[in-house]
Parts: C-alpha cells; structure tokens; sequence
C-alpha cells in the first residue's frame, strides 16, 4: 500500500476539525479535491474513516485506530524535513580554517579536496591568525578547525589530531660561529640570546625556547617575533637564534640566514585542533577528511 504524506495531511486536519469545509480552508484546497483524496485514501484501506452526513462528520473505529498513527508519522516526516533543511544550511555554511603559517607539506590541498568532495558546497576560508594567539582563533572562536603547534594552551578544551612530526632546527645568520657546523647540540646554544613569540602565546612560547631541554638555565630574549617576516628581519639583524620545525625552515632559510639540525632537543608536532563542544556536521567532516590523509586519529587532552 502506497499511503503519501499529502494523504495524511488531509485526513488529519478533516479529524481535527470534523468538517470538510473547516479542513479545507486550513489546507488551502478546495473541499472537492479535499473530499476526493479523502475517498481515494479510504479505498486503499478498504474501510471508511469518516461517517459523514449533512450536519455533522465523525472518525469511524478504523479512522479513530489510525489517526494516532497518522499524527507520529507526520510529526517523524517534520522532524525528518527540519533535519534536511538543517543538514543543507550547513553543508553551504562557511567553515574557517585557522592558521598562523601555511602547514605546507602538501596538508591543505589534500585535506580541501575530500572535504569539499564530502561537502560539494560548503565554503572551506583560510583565516590567518598572529603569533599571539596560539589556537589561531579557537580560543575566541573566530576559527572552527586550526592547524597549531603542540602543546595547545588549555588543551582540555580540544581535539587534536597530528599531521606531521619533524626535528626541530635552529636558524641564525649565515655568520654566526655556530653555522660553520654541520648539526648543534642544544647545550651549546643556552647562552645564545633566542627570538621568542609573544607572552600571550604561553606554553608555545615556552616550547619554542625549549625550557624543558635547558636544565635551569633561563633563556636571554633577544627579540619578541609575532610573524615570519619578523622573524627574518631579527635574524638578518643579529637579534638572536630561533628554533622552528623543519618543514618551516624555507620560510626563513634564504639570503644571509642557514638553518642547522638540533641535538639534543624533542621533535615538534603540527597538529589540526577544533573545540572538543563542536559537534558541527562540517568540523567533524573536516576533521575526519584530514585524518584520512594524514592516516591518523585524532586525541584528546
């Protein structure tokens, strides 16, 4: 039996309202057609459901067992509409991607490519964000995924999921005594004055100083550097020695600056990062399309 939604409609408002005409009116039909789909619904039953005379329309024992059938059926078709409708908005919603450097190492476009193959019209925006701000715009919620460095500040607040793994360099002027050398050891740069990101930045900042590999010896800030160029113009000028991921290192490695290997320091990790409350169809999406390609799974604090 092929029942449409339409039919139902129909028999619910003439019960509503015990009157063809009344039910006609609120459906914005007229009573013929109303009383004909009506007809065409009771055929298929093979029972009537209304008792009808001149004066007064009245729910039959079988329309009476249907009509509580009838009401579920179309308040799940309203759900099920609303749910559509909600799913549609999204997929066309714009998602903004954070990042404080481009992640590079071929991670953007290969995550772009299956989402928007996932999601055909949402609208992926790259959002960039400053060094002071170490979530790149999740903390404030200006951004919906980020691409960060590890450790995140309050990282109990997020997802993360590692999408590259690389030693750490040191970068310093092509005339610095230490660029003669083929790789450092880290102890041998405690007394080097270090470019350092802003105070806002916390435990990345901590992390970029490498405290935990200085065995007390407290870092010498020689300049504070909130974007790449800044960071090349301190280097160029002898303001100090910076440590970054190798992936990063052509951002700064050019003209009168080299970058070397490091011993004796921990690798670092870039990571994608979205609110661990963010349950958005779309963040999830994108979450999961980067996972697929950087074969990971995502952690939590």
């Amino acid at each position: 039996m092929d029942v449409h939604g339409r039919d139902l409609r129909y028999f619910v408002a003439v019960a509503d309202h015990l009157s063809f005409t009344a039910a006609a009116d609120a459906l914005y039909v007229s009573q013929p057609a109303l009383s004909k789909q009506i007809r065409k619904l009771e055929t298929q039953l093979g029972a009537e459901l209304f008792v009808r005379d001149s004066r007064s329309v009245a729910l039959t024992p079988v329309g009476a067992a249907l009509l509580p059938h009838a009401l579920r059926l179309l308040a799940t078709w309203e759900m099920g509409e609303a749910a559509v409708e909600s799913a549609k908005a999204t997929q066309g919603a714009a998602l903004a991607i954070g990042i404080s450097t481009s992640p590079g190492r071929g991670i953007l476009p290969a995550v772009r490519s299956r989402f928007t193959t996932a999601f055909p019209h949402a609208k992926p925006v790259l959002r960039l964000v400053g060094w002071d701000d170490p979530t790149a715009g999740l903390a404030e919620g200006s951004t919906d995924v980020a691409y960060v460095w590890l450790p995140l500040i309050d990282s109990d607040r997020y997802h993360w999921l590692v999408v590259a793994s690389e030693p750490r360099l040191v970068a310093l002027p092509q005339s610095h005594s230490l660029a003669a050398r083929e790789s450092i050891d880290f102890a041998d740069l405690l007394a080097e004055p270090f470019l350092a990101l802003p105070k806002s930045a916390g435990v990345l900042r901590d992390y970029w100083l490498a405290l935990d590999a200085r065995a007390g010896h407290p870092p010498i800030i020689g300049a504070e550097v909130s974007s790449t160029e800044e960071t090349y113009e301190a280097l160029v000028n002898g303001d100090g020695v910076v440590l970054l991921a190798t992936g990063n290192a052509p951002l700064v490695a050019r003209d009168s600056v080299v970058t070397r290997p490091v011993t004796g320091i921990s690798p670092c990790e870039l990571a994608l990062a979205w609110r661990r409350d963010d349950k958005r169809p779309l963040v999830r999406g994108y979450a999961q399309a980067c996972a697929l390609v950087v074969g990971e799974r995502p952690t939590t604090a």
